[in-house]
């Protein structure tokens, strides 16, 4: 029985079986990994009652007697999921789960490796990957600057940067506003797996450009060793026209739903004040998407200025002044001041 340690594990170029049950796999799982439970959630939880409340002993026999129904069906969910017939394959342990499927897939004719010590081991090596220092160059801006797109631009073909986008990742752009058009949030687990699957495909020995974020990306949390790294490493912000990012702003805006627009406004309610919020939501109303933005920029704009002051432990702030949002363009202009030196 191959039983492999994770770097190996990781290595292989097998597809990756997870037989936790459905409700710890939605919690998180390996990138990429496909679920075969070997028990659904109410037997899993029937099990663990078993385990605590009887007997080590009864709480095998329960799982047996739930396994040997479903032996044919798992075998052909196998053959379906990886045709193969070469897995990897992990429970939470490494224990007997795993070890159950494992016995009944070899007898299928499957070549089985096995994860040492399971998906709680994955779960160290992914939480202890963020203390490893990286070269960070994180970019600032004004909300409203295109940071995203910069982004974008810079890891495309013409310039071929390293660049970390965590506002992908977390399905959020950082706002009130920030699930306006995006895909649910993954869990808080989810988001660490696909965070730290993203820094393992990233050069160790390249800077990598990542934009400047609070620490809770919607409801996510960006992991405190990372935050602290990027709080000291050093920023370029972009100073894009308040004009230039009304207009960006209010294109993208104006095409969401107007419902969505007036929740997020009402949010900000205690921040905006009153009158404010009232005018941003006649604004939304009338179809103003312009005024709405600039009611809403006051705050955003007076939040994030007192953000770029100067922060303990950081290093340097380049400002980059551009004239629009133009993502190329603006791409090209902070290449160029990290080329200069221009500060």
């Amino acid at each position: 029985m191959p039983r492999h340690s994770l770097a190996e594990f990781e290595a292989l170029p097998y597809p990756i079986l997870d037989v936790r049950a459905p409700i710890e796999f939605a919690q998180g799982h390996v990138p990429g990994a496909l679920n075969l439970p070997l028990f659904t959630d109410e037997e899993r939880a029937r099990i663990g009652t078993t385990y605590k409340q009887v007997s080590q002993e009864r709480a095998v026999h329960l799982g047996l007697e739930f396994f040997g129904p479903k032996m044919s069906e798992m075998v052909k969910k196998a053959q379906k999921l990886a045709q193969g017939k070469e897995v990897r394959l992990h429970c939470w342990r490494g224990g007997m789960r795993s070890g159950a499927v494992l016995w009944l897939l070899e007898l299928a004719g499957f070549k089985v490796h096995l994860l040492d010590k399971g998906y709680k081991d994955y779960r160290r090596a992914v939480l202890a990957s963020f203390e490893t220092p990286r070269n960070w160059r994180v970019l600032g801006g004004l909300t409203g600057s295109g940071k995203t797109d910069v982004l974008h631009a810079l890891a495309a073909a013409s310039h071929s940067q390293p660049v970390l986008d965590l506002e992908g990742l977390a399905s959020h752009k950082g706002s009130a506003f920030g699930a306006i058009g995006q895909p649910v949030q993954p869990t808080q687990e989810q988001f660490e797996n696909n965070l730290a699957a993203t820094l393992a495909a990233l050069p160790t020995d390249a800077p990598i450009w990542v934009e400047d974020e609070s620490r809770q990306i919607g409801r996510l949390t960006i992991p405190p060793a990372l935050f602290a790294q990027l709080r000291t490493a050093p920023r370029w912000v972009l100073e894009v026209p308040r004009a230039a990012r009304v207009a960006k702003l209010a294109a993208e805006y104006g095409a969401e739903d107007p419902t969505e627009l007036a929740a997020a406004i009402e949010r900000l309610h205690k921040r905006l004040g009153g009158l404010a919020t009232q005018q941003a939501l006649a604004a939304v109303e009338a179809g103003d998407f312009n005024l709405m933005v600039e009611l809403v920029l006051d705050y955003y704009d007076k939040t994030y200025t007192y953000g770029l002051a100067q922060r303990p432990g950081e290093p340097a702030r380049t400002f980059v002044p551009v004239s629009g949002c133009a993502p190329d363009d603006n791409a090209a202009a902070l290449l160029q001041a990290l080329a200069t030196g221009i500060s």
